[in-house]
């Protein structure tokens, strides 16, 4: 069944748009604070796209989602009170434990981490305001995290350029159905736990 196909096609002739760049700002601030698609989905197609501007976009990515995670900070600084109930009953509330605990032995790599890996970013990011973390660190922990994960995106991108998308295209449904494989396994093996 050929359902990302499609997808894929779609997200290639966005990611081509004039305004792209603007979307793709957007996304990664709002991904940071509030928002659960992460920019690599614009990023990636974008880097395909026009390999020689990957630099420009994972820098554009890395900046705004640093901008972000200043919101989510300010959120959880000054609204973390008003917040909470909501995050108790959301799928959110185990990763902010989490973060919680992370910021307690790790402090700066804990931010470091989140921003690099695919742990909701945006959970640590109104963690630290909640904890009241220094907020230098933070944003230095955010800086170095998120651009590492952005540059590297943007660089395999635009290093594999027409090739790989010929590739992705070829192959885009057998990895979306795997990905959505894998997922239902890790959720069947996190509910069992």
């Amino acid at each position: 069944m050929k359902l990302f196909s499609p997808l894929y096609r779609r997200a290639m002739i966005w990611s081509r748009h004039p305004r792209a760049p603007w979307y793709l700002g957007g996304l990664s601030f709002a991904e940071s604070s509030f928002f659960p698609v992460p920019p690599d989905v614009m990023l990636a197609p974008m880097c395909l796209a026009t390999p020689r501007r990957a630099g420009y976009f994972a820098l554009l990515t890395t900046l705004t989602s640093v901008a972000g995670g200043l919101l989510g900070y300010a959120i959880g600084y000054f609204a973390f009170d008003a917040l909470q109930p909501w995050l108790q009953d959301s799928n959110y509330w185990p990763a902010y434990q989490t973060a919680v605990e992370w910021f307690g032995r790790w402090g700066f790599w804990a931010v470091f981490v989140a921003g690099f890996s695919p742990i909701p970013y945006k959970v640590f990011t109104i963690a630290a305001g909640a904890l009241s973390m220094a907020l230098l660190p933070f944003a230095a922990a955010s800086f170095i995290g998120r651009g590492l994960r952005f540059f590297l995106v943007a660089g395999l991108m635009a290093w594999g350029g027409a090739r790989m998308e010929a590739i992705l295209h070829r192959y885009v449904d057998r990895l979306g159905w795997a990905l959505v494989a894998i997922i239902a396994v890790a959720a069947l093996w996190y509910g069992t736990r």
